[in-house]
C-alpha cells in the first residue's frame, strides 16, 4: 500500500503525493514493494555517493552503536579520533582540525560562529557580516539561509532572515566575462561594507544545484582569495555537496589552487548512511580559539558521536581502499562524452560540471538563452517523467533571477558502470522526448 497523509501519521516533505515504499536498495539501484527498480542517477540528494546498501559500512555502524551516546563535552572515543585522523590524511597540512556534526545546514551555522569567535579573540569585535553569493544554497537553518541565494526557499521566511552581504555567483554559461566571473564584485562588496565589518566570504567552490554543477573560471578563486587576504576576511568553503571526491578530487578547491580558512563537508562525509557533517578549521583559527578563551563556544547534543563518526570512518576508508575518488575522476570523460547527446533537444541549454557531477539546463531559446516561463514547470515535469520512467533525477529552479531557471542535476555513485551511464542518459532521453512534445 502506498503511504500518503492523512492515511499515514508521517508528516511528510510533501503532502500533496503519495509515497513508494522502499523495499531494498543496492548500488545504483532502488527497488519498491512491487519490485519496480529505479536508477538513482542523483544518489538521493547527491548523498549516496559510495552507492546504497554497502554491508561492511552498515556493519561498522553497528558496530558504534553498542557504544551508545557518548557526549563530546565529556569524552573522546576512538570513532571520532580515527575519523579525524583519517581525514587528515587527504587535507592540507594547514587545514587539519575537524568539528563533526550532524547536517549540512548545521555544519554552516557552526562555521559562520567560528569565523565571528576567532575575529573575537582577535580584538576586532566588528567584524562580523558574512558575504556569499545568489545563487547559492547553503542550508534550511536560519542563518544558512539568510546566507542562501535560492529565492524561493527564502520568500515566506523573509522576517525571520538576517541581512547579509549578498554578490553575483560566477555564472560561465550566461555571462562568463562578467565582474562576478572574475571575481570583482567581492572587492566591491567589501570596500561598500567596510572591511573591518566583513568576516568571511563563504561559497560552494563548484556551485550545486542551486545553479547546476557551475564551474567557476580557473582564476576565480585565486582571485578571491587573495581578495580576502588582504581585507582580513576568512574564505569558508561550503563543500557539503560538491566534497569528498564527487568531483573528482578529495575536495573541490583542490581544482583551483586554493585553501579555505573553514571547510565544511557533509552528504559524501557520510555516505548517506548517518546524519554527519564537518567544520574543518585551519591551525591559526584553532590556535587562536586554544591561546585564548580554550574552547569554542559551540555544542550541540551529538556533536562526535560515536556512530555518526563510525559512518563518516567507514566511508573514508571504502573510498580508500576501493581507489573510488580516483574512478570518480576516471568516469568524467565518458560521463560527459554521453551527456553530449542531450545537446539533440532543442530544450537543452547547457550540459556542464566536474567529475560525476552533472547540471543539465533546460532553455526556450538556445541562442538567447531565455529561461523556460516558470509556469511551465519544466524541472518538476522532467523530474516526475524520469521518475516514472525510473530514474531519479534532482530539479533545481529559479537560479537565473530568482523566479526563473529549470535544471536538473545528476550525481550517481562513483562506482557507476559505462552500462549504467548509458542507460542514464537513455532514460532521460526518453523523458526530455516525452515532456518535450
Amino acid at each position: 500500500m502506498t503511504p500518503s497523509y492523512p492515511d499515514s501519521k508521517v508528516f511528510y516533505r510533501r503532502l500533496d503525493r503519495d509515497f513508494r515504499l522502499v523495499a531494498s536498495a543496492a548500488g545504483a539501484t532502488i527497488v519498491d514493494e512491487s519490485g519496480r527498480s529505479y536508477l538513482d542517477a542523483s544518489g538521493g540528494a547527491m548523498v549516496a555517493s559510495v552507492g546504497h546498501g554497502v554491508e561492511e559500512l552498515a556493519d561498522a555502524l553497528a558496530e558504534a552503536a553498542r557504544l551508545g551516546f557518548v557526549s563530546g563535552a565529556q569524552f573522546t572515543h576512538r570513532y571520532v579520533e580515527e575519523l579525524a585522523q583519517e581525514l587528515a590524511e587527504v587535507l592540507p597540512e594547514s587545514l587539519q582540525h575537524s568539528y563533526f556534526l550532524a547536517s549540512g545546514s548545521e555544519a554552516v551555522e557552526t562555521a559562520v560562529k567560528l569565523a565571528r569567535q576567532y575575529w573575537v579573540e582577535k580584538g576586532r569585535e566588528g567584524k562580523w557580516k558574512v558575504i556569499s553569493r545568489v545563487p547559492s544554497y547553503h542550508g534550511n537553518t536560519l542563518t544558512a539561509l539568510s546566507l542562501s541565494g535560492r529565492e524561493h526557499y527564502r520568500k515566506i521566511f523573509g522576517p525571520l532572515l538576517s541581512e547579509f552581504p549578498r554578490i553575483p555567483a560566477p555564472d560561465t554559461y550566461r555571462h562568463p566575462g562578467s565582474d562576478a566571473s572574475s571575481g570583482a564584485v567581492l572587492e566591491a562588496a567589501i570596500q561598500e561594507n567596510d572591511p573591518e565589518t566583513i568576516s568571511a566570504f563563504i561559497a560552494e567552490p563548484i556551485i550545486g544545484s542551486s545553479a547546476g554543477a557551475m564551474v567557476p573560471r580557473e582564476d576565480y578563486y585565486r582571485r578571491t582569495q587573495e581578495i580576502c587576504r588582504r581585507h582580513d576576511v576568512l574564505f569558508i568553503a561550503d563543500e557539503v555537496l560538491c566534497g569528498m571526491g564527487r568531483t573528482g578530487r578529495w575536495f573541490a578547491f583542490e581544482h583551483f589552487g586554493v585553501i579555505p580558512d573553514i571547510l565544511v563537508l557533509g552528504k559524501g562525509l557520510n555516505g548517506g548512511l548517518a546524519p554527519l557533517s564537518a567544520v574543518v578549521a585551519g591551525r591559526q583559527i584553532v590556535d587562536m580559539l586554544a591561546r585564548g578563551s580554550g574552547y569554542f563556544n559551540h555544542a550541540q547534543t551529538y556533536s562526535h558521536t560515536p556512530v555518526i563518526c563510525a559512518a563518516g570512518l567507514a566511508t573514508i576508508r571504502y573510498l580508500k581502499r576501493e581507489g573510488l575518488v580516483e574512478r570518480c575522476a576516471a568516469m568524467e570523460k565518458p560521463f560527459f562524452e554521453r551527456l553530449e547527446a542531450l545537446r539533440e533537444f532543442e530544450v537543452v541549454g547547457d550540459v556542464r560540471g566536474k567529475g560525476l557531477l552533472a547540471g543539465v539546463e533546460f532553455v526556450v531559446d538556445r541562442t538567447t538563452k531565455e529561461p523556460m516561463p516558470r509556469s511551465d514547470r519544466f524541472a518538476e515535469r522532467v523530474t516526475s517523467a524520469a521518475f516514472e520512467n525510473g530514474l531519479i533525477v534532482w530539479p533545481n529552479v529559479g537560479h537565473v533571477d530568482g523566479i526563473r531557471g529549470d535544471l536538473v542535476m545528476l550525481a550517481p555513485p562513483f562506482a557507476v558502470t559505462e552500462k549504467e551511464i548509458d542507460l542514464i542518459v537513455g532514460l532521460l532521453e526518453q523523458t526530455l522526448e516525452e515532456v518535450s512534445e
